[in-house]
């Protein structure tokens, strides 16, 4: 029994190690890989899935299905059933999946932020009242941070004798892109960390369950 315990860490140790590598490649490298293509397909159907194009994340993680061995399958299943939800904007269906495949549950806020997602950005082959919503519902989002950025301008310039409501309106506009130039960045950097635990976790998820 020890050379077979032997040989089977010795597997997982190698598709770990797969995975952490093509992480860092392009979609392009990815896309051309042939050694390690069910790694590959599964990292692409990934990034796909981040991008919320649910049809391309659904055809890598059927290459990946095809091109692994029979005990990865399970795994990869469990990895596509988590980023089909999340490209598709289904909270619930994400977190379920997250905790069936053993990574770190999505936090309420993740999950909220997911649903409103949704809301504004129905996914493809959504009926055409659910699209209609979220152009309104980002008109309304538009609207209302103008609103509050003018409220804001006419506030802050009281003390000074108040500023033309048109030119509020202005400043109002500089304030919000302001603030959601800041947002952005912070986000994009929470971003990169999220990614980079998530590569961990999926590398660990291939390589975790075949023993």
């Amino acid at each position: 029994m020890a050379p077979k315990q032997r040989q089977i860490k010795i597997e997982q140790k190698g598709a770990l190690a797969a995975m952490q590598r093509l992480e860092g490649r392009s979609d392009e490298e990815l896309e051309a890989e042939t050694r390690f293509r069910a790694a590959a397909q599964a990292i692409l159907g990934a990034r796909a899935a981040e991008r919320m194009d649910a049809k391309r994340s659904r055809e890598h993680f059927r290459a990946a299905i095809a091109a692994a061995r029979p005990q990865e399958r399970l795994q990869l299943r469990r990895m596509a059933e988590a980023s089909l939800a999340l490209a598709e904007r289904r909270p619930a269906d994400l977190k379920a999946a997250a905790e069936k495949l053993g990574q770190t549950p999505p936090t309420n806020r993740q999950l909220l932020a997911l649903r409103f997602m949704g809301l504004v950005a129905p996914p493809p082959g959504a009926p055409l009242w659910l699209r209609a919503r979220g152009i309104l519902l980002i008109l309304v989002l538009v609207i209302a941070l103008l609103a509050l950025g003018w409220a804001i301008v006419q506030v802050v310039s009281l003390p000074f004798g108040g500023v033309d409501k048109g030119v509020g309106i202005f400043w109002g506009f500089l304030l919000v892109c302001v603030a959601l130039g800041v947002l952005f960045f912070v986000g994009r950097r929470r971003q990169k960390k999220a990614r980079a635990r998530q590569a961990e976790e999926r590398a660990q998820a291939v390589a975790g369950r075949r023993g």
